[in-house]
């Protein structure tokens, strides 16, 4: 069993996880290659603290209510449902992984930290995916008393 070299940062239940979502095809040592360098080039950008950076983005990115859609007698309805802590960090990461991943030219790592600095600063895809889906959410409140039927 041999030893990576990429365990310098603090594991977290959530670093742990945001390193699972990078992982493609059962890859965990690329992914966790991936997501030190990502560390290493939010530090190059002048900030201190790259953990509290990209902790800072995924909350900026997470939204607090989706819609969810529901059929009831014919018709279907948008009613929105508020997001359980978990989902929140699942659907920031996927967000902010599709947007990096849809960049073309750069290595990996690169596309992702720029992606965190923006979602950091409250800007670019990520944030803009969660004020649509918050919208949507707005504009559909009338239907939240259907929340109870959506299990």
């Amino acid at each position: 069993m041999w030893k990576t070299n990429f365990d310098w940062f603090q594991s977290s239940e959530k670093i742990d996880k945001i390193i699972n979502y990078i992982m493609k095809s059962g890859k965990k040592s690329v992914a966790k290659k991936i997501f030190a360098d990502v560390l290493k080039d939010i530090k190059s950008n002048g900030h201190m603290n790259p953990v509290v950076v990209v902790e800072t983005a995924i909350e900026n990115a997470s939204p607090s209510v989706m819609i969810k859609s529901k059929r009831i007698w014919g018709s279907i309805y948008q009613v929105p449902v508020e997001v359980k802590q978990n989902k929140r960090l699942f659907y920031s990461v996927r967000w902010i992984l599709d947007s990096a991943r849809t960049k073309k030219g750069k290595p990996m790592y690169k596309k992702l930290s720029e992606e965190i600095l923006a979602a950091y600063s409250s800007q670019w895809a990520a944030v803009k995916k969660k004020e649509e889906t918050h919208k949507m959410a707005e504009a559909n409140k009338a239907f939240a008393y259907m929340a109870k039927y959506i299990s």
